[in-house]
């Protein structure tokens, strides 16, 4: 119950995480002429380059593979963050725990927040790319809204869990980068998984299948398939929802332990 008390009270604090996550992004690009334009500039120019090197190395058209990689970099770049600055999402805000009477919540919820408006400025990307390429798109686009939703609610047990075990041990933080950068190459973001499960090479849809088993795949599908206008699959929704449940429930369980330590241990 002290937990979900936590959790409650830094949700009922909304104002103050709210403006802190903003002023985390003006005060980033402080004295900047483009601001936080910058951070869809720099993902838009990654994004296209890697496109168009791997549809020539795939040989597969552009207008086909490059909204295919500037979709999967947009939701990338915000599981990635909440993921990588999750993980030191408390050692970060040290002074703010020692001397702010708030719960700790509220530093999980200005992350996932300032991660939100990111994800925001990078749209600016997509909607670029429906003009230059444009998509089949139906009302099967709204179900991105509330696979974006659950996107978020598990980017905050993923900062919570993971934020109080790197509190402890410090060791996990590089270790959790590295994992960060590994799955980028393991999940479908610049190679279609779908042409490698179905090709007829049994060696080569063999061993793509073997990407069911990398959860970051099906939180990446229930985001990208309804911006690209493709339906959306229940499998991919299944594992998230299954994870969404396993892991707030352990991340509870690890709040209920350590929730009171992690202000010792920063």
């Amino acid at each position: 119950m002290a937990a979900v008390a936590d959790l409650r009270r830094g949700w009922e604090q909304r104002a103050l995480w709210g403006h802190l996550g903003w002023q985390d992004i003006r005060q980033r690009y402080r004295r900047s002429v483009l601001g936080p334009v910058w951070i869809t500039i720099s993902m838009a120019v990654t994004a296209v380059a890697l496109g168009i090197l791997y549809s020539g190395l795939f040989d597969i058209e552009l207008a086909t593979f490059l909204p295919h990689v500037l979709v999967g970099f947009i939701v990338w770049n915000f599981i990635s963050g909440c993921i990588a600055e999750g993980s030191e999402v408390f050692i970060a805000n040290e002074g703010l725990i020692k001397h702010l009477p708030s719960p700790l919540s509220v530093h999980v919820y200005r992350l996932v927040w300032r991660q939100a408006l990111f994800f925001a400025h990078n749209l600016l990307v997509y909607l670029v790319m429906l003009l230059v390429f444009p998509q089949p798109l139906s009302w099967t686009v709204l179900t991105a809204v509330a696979a974006f939703a659950l996107l978020a609610v598990n980017g905050a047990w993923v900062a919570l869990a993971v934020g109080i075990i790197t509190t402890r041990f410090r060791d996990i933080l590089p270790i959790t980068q590295s994992i960060v950068q590994l799955m980028f190459f393991m999940t479908p973001i610049v190679w279609i998984y779908d042409d490698l499960a179905n090709s007829p090479n049994p060696d080569i849809a063999e061993r793509a299948k073997l990407a069911e088993f990398n959860p970051f795949l099906h939180f990446l599908e229930i985001v990208r398939r309804p911006l690209l206008g493709q339906d959306q699959v229940l499998r991919h929704w299944v594992v998230v929802l299954v994870i969404t449940v396993i892991g707030w429930a352990l991340t509870l369980f690890v709040m209920r332990r350590y929730r009171s330590r992690v202000s010792y241990w920063v």
